[in-house]
């Protein structure tokens, strides 16, 4: 091996020097050659070699498998065990409440009150049913340290026909309505200029008064046609006193879409027109009369962006006096809007609108029905009313809602005791226990609260509350109105036969202002106090038919003024019974 490696490296260093010594010089010319090519390689590969005989295996080492036999030894046990059918675990359904389409109900109680109702409703084919309602509720007073009468009667009875069909419902309704009360709020210093003849003076008056109201209206939904709402109302009111007003009012609604966007808008049409036999001092020889149509539209749309929602609006109105040919138009913002800030765990919404409200003899009878026959009629105006606030839960069965609110209010309506004078020749309701109507120009700062709690089927809850404060122009305090409201509700079943409810609210401090013109003294606002009143009632369910009833009222037997010179009753106690059924 050594001698070969010895002869390569020889070899190599003979090669290398032969080339050096034969290298081409310069401008020397090597020629040429021709190299002949006589067959070109082909490489091949041989066989490889193969085993032809299969090996031999010493198998020594490989132990043939062993039959392994088991043998089980049976010994009997005693068991009384018997394993039951699976079955599949079912929800118990309540029994589904069956509902009647009438009803009865009968109550009595203390000052001799009288508490009635009667509802039926009958189906008249597939789609019609004609139904009617009378309710009667009446006392005969007896309120401690009033003189004079205050009982009072309220009785109505309205008759409907209506028809539900695939794409229309619409009804109309009849009805009339008789009231009957006593001004019996004389002031706590009646009769200081006469004593002498204050006794004759009392028993002179008769502070009966009664109202008498008929209307006609109805009330159209469409679900295939431009008008999606149609209502109307006709009302003729008057009073004991010659006193006479008819309003009629209609408000369709119709949408059209406009550029892929829903334009709904409402055209409202308001008149009101009426007499009073005399004004409060008694010093015109013709009735004062009065007129008010008002037209306006609302036009408006709304837009839904993710977890925005803005509607946008305004509405223009129209108002004219027909008695004094007097002529104002109306512009009013309507601007809402709301904003998921945690889904429906807190919303957040805000907005300004106004309105123009039509005031009438009837509405403000249905507030304070101690008024005199002699007010002065106009319309209110809210100029605008900006608001912002947060709703939504606290948890699955909690709901609030939190607000606060600026309006600015034209012409606002405020019920004001009347001034009197000690004369026997007066009217019955001019001797300080009656109320007029003044208009001022108020802008109200406003908060609102309110919580509602579902703890479970059987037991919800409620409170809420108001809080104002005024600012006027032109008087001292903004007559009759708190500046703060309470109010909470309990409502609990007892049992499938069982009920029971609680009612508590408050009602704060309020101003008014009352003169006795015969007295030169200088008057001042008079505080009216705050009040608690709490009404609880509870209920037995003796069938599905028939339940009875108790209910009672002012449980802290105040006696308390809601109005000037008007204590309540005191506690009032109210038991009866309530029967449905079906013709």
């Amino acid at each position: 091996m050594k001698l070969n490696c010895q002869y390569k490296i020889i070899v190599l260093l003979v090669l290398f020097v032969g080339q050096f010594s034969f290298a081409q010089k310069k401008n020397e010319s090597i020629g040429t050659e021709t190299v002949n090519v006589v067959k070109p390689y082909s490489p091949t590969i041989s066989d490889a070699f193969k085993v032809k005989e299969t090996p031999s295996l010493d198998d020594s080492g490989n132990q043939p498998k062993e039959v392994i036999k088991y043998s089980i030894l049976s010994v009997p046990v005693a068991s009384t065990f018997t394993p039951s059918k699976g079955k599949a675990e079912g929800v118990e359904k309540a029994k589904k409440e069956r509902l009647f389409n009438n009803y009865a109900t009968l109550g009595v109680g203390n000052y001799s009150t009288l508490n009635a109702e009667l509802f039926v409703n009958q189906d008249l084919g597939n789609n019609d049913y004609v139904a009617g309602m009378f309710r009667h509720h009446s006392s005969q007073g007896a309120i401690k340290d009033v003189e004079l009468n205050d009982e009072f009667y309220d009785t109505a009875i309205n008759v409907g026909y209506g028809q539900n069909n695939r794409d229309n419902n619409w009804n109309v309704d009849l009805g009339y309505q008789n009231q009957i009360y006593n001004w019996y709020g004389l002031p706590t210093d009646f009769g200081s200029t006469i004593p002498d003849q204050r006794y004759d003076l009392v028993n002179s008056i008769n502070p009966d008064h009664s109202y008498n109201t008929i209307w006609l209206g109805g009330n159209a939904e469409f679900t295939e046609s431009i008008f999606s709402n149609l209502a109307a109302k006709f009302t003729h009111f008057s009073d004991s006193y010659s006193s006479s007003e008819n309003r009629f009012f209609v408000k369709p609604t119709f949408t059209v879409d406009v550029m892929d966007q829903a334009i709904k808008t409402n055209v409202i049409v308001d008149h009101v027109s009426g007499s009073f036999k005399n004004n409060y001092l008694q010093d015109n020889t013709e009735a004062v009369k009065y007129g008010f149509t008002n037209v306006g539209i609302e036009p408006s749309f709304v837009i839904h962006e993710n977890d925005w929602t803005l509607e946008l609006g305004a509405g223009v109105f129209y108002s004219g006096d027909t008695e004094n040919s007097g002529n104002k138009f109306y512009l009013y913002p309507k601007v809402n809007a709301s904003y998921k800030l945690v889904g429906d765990l807190m919303i957040f919404y805000t907005g300004v609108d106004g309105g123009l409200k039509q005031n009438s003899y009837a509405d403000f009878v249905t507030e304070n029905p101690f008024l005199s026959p002699t007010l002065n009629m106009r319309p209110s105006s809210t100029q605008y009313n900006v608001f912002a606030g947060l709703k939504g839960k606290l948890a699955n069965n909690v709901n609030y809602n939190l607000t606060g609110s600026y309006l600015n209010e034209k012409d606002k309506a405020l019920f004001k005791a009347n001034d009197y004078t000690e004369m026997i020749t007066n009217e019955d309701y001019a001797f300080g226990n009656s109320f007029g109507v003044v208009y001022e120009d108020i802008r109200t700062l406003r908060f609102y609260a309110e919580l509602k709690a579902d703890f479970s089927q059987n037991v919800t809850f409620g409170i809420n509350g108001t809080f104002n404060s005024y600012n006027t122009d032109n008087v001292v305090e903004a007559w009759n109105l708190p500046t703060m409201k309470l109010s909470s509700t309990l409502d609990v079943t007892i049992t499938k036969q069982w009920y029971a409810g609680l009612n508590v609210f408050y009602v704060g401090e309020r101003k008014d202002m009352q003169a006795n013109t015969s007295l030169a003294i200088d008057t001042t606002p008079i505080t009216l106090k705050s009040y608690f009143d709490a009404n609880a009632h509870v209920g037995y369910k003796f069938s599905e038919r028939l339940t009875f009833f108790l209910k009672a009222n002012n449980i802290g037997n105040q006696a308390y003024q809601k109005w000037l010179n008007y204590p309540v009753q005191g506690f009032q106690v109210l038991g009866g019974a309530n029967y449905k059924f079906d013709f």
